[in-house]
C-alpha cells in the first residue's frame, strides 16, 4: 500500500496491484477558500483520510472518513450554528456502466456512489463535494423559536396558517350544516 501527499492521482497511471493511501488536511487558508465556496460561516476543521483500493481488474473503490467542524447561521436567528460532522464515503470508479434502456428514457444506475473513472481523480475534489452532501440544509441554534407574524392592511382580518390547508372551507361548511344554522331552527 502506497502513501500519496499528491491530491491528484491520475487513474490510467495507479497500480492495480495495490491501494493507493491518502490523507488530506487543508490549511486555515486552504480552509476559508471552501467555507466561502460552501457558504459557511467558517470551517474550524477538515480532514479527508482513506484509501483507494483496487476493484477487480479495471474498477477502483475509494473508502475514506471526512472529518469537519464547521459554522453556519442560523435559518431563524442568524447566530452562528457550530455542527460537527464525521461520515464515511464510500466512492466506486468503473470503467465501464451499464446503461439499460426502456423505451426512450434511461435508468440512472440506483447506486449514486458509482462514478466513470476519471483521467485524473482530484481528492480536493471528492473531499469537497462529500463535506457539501453532508452540510445541514437548515441550522437552528437551539434556542432559535420560530414566531408568527401577521400581515394585513387596515379592516382585513389577516390570513391564518389554518386558511391556506386544503378542505379548511369545506370542514366549516360541513360543521355548520351538522349544527344546523339558526335560520333552520327558527323555520320548524
Amino acid at each position: 500500500m502506497t502513501q500519496s501527499t499528491d491530491t491528484q492521482l491520475r487513474m490510467p497511471g495507479l497500480s492495480q496491484g495495490k491501494s493507493h493511501r491518502f490523507k488530506l488536511a487543508p490549511d486555515a487558508d486552504q480552509r476559508a477558500q471552501i467555507a466561502e465556496r460552501q457558504g459557511l460561516v467558517s470551517l474550524r476543521k477538515l480532514s479527508f483520510e482513506g484509501a483507494l483500493h483496487p476493484d477487480g481488474k479495471k474498477d477502483w473503490h475509494l473508502i475514506a472518513k471526512l472529518g469537519a467542524t464547521l459554522v453556519q447561521p442560523c435559518v431563524v436567528t442568524l447566530e452562528p450554528v457550530s455542527t460537527r460532522i464525521d461520515v464515511d464515503i464510500s466512492n466506486r470508479y468503473v470503467a465501464k456502466i451499464e446503461e439499460r434502456e426502456t423505451g426512450e428514457e434511461m435508468e440512472m444506475p440506483e447506486d449514486e456512489s458509482i462514478e466513470l473513472i476519471p483521467e485524473v481523480l482530484d481528492l480536493n475534489l471528492v473531499m469537497e463535494e462529500a463535506l457539501a452532501l453532508h452540510v445541514p440544509l437548515y441550522p437552528r441554534a437551539e434556542s432559535a423559536e420560530l414566531s408568527q407574524s401577521t400581515f394585513a392592511g387596515p379592516g382585513i382580518d389577516p390570513m391564518q396558517d389554518e386558511d391556506t390547508k386544503p378542505f379548511a372551507g369545506l370542514a366549516e361548511l360541513k360543521n355548520k350544516l351538522l349544527k344546523g344554522s339558526p335560520e333552520d331552527e327558527g323555520n320548524s
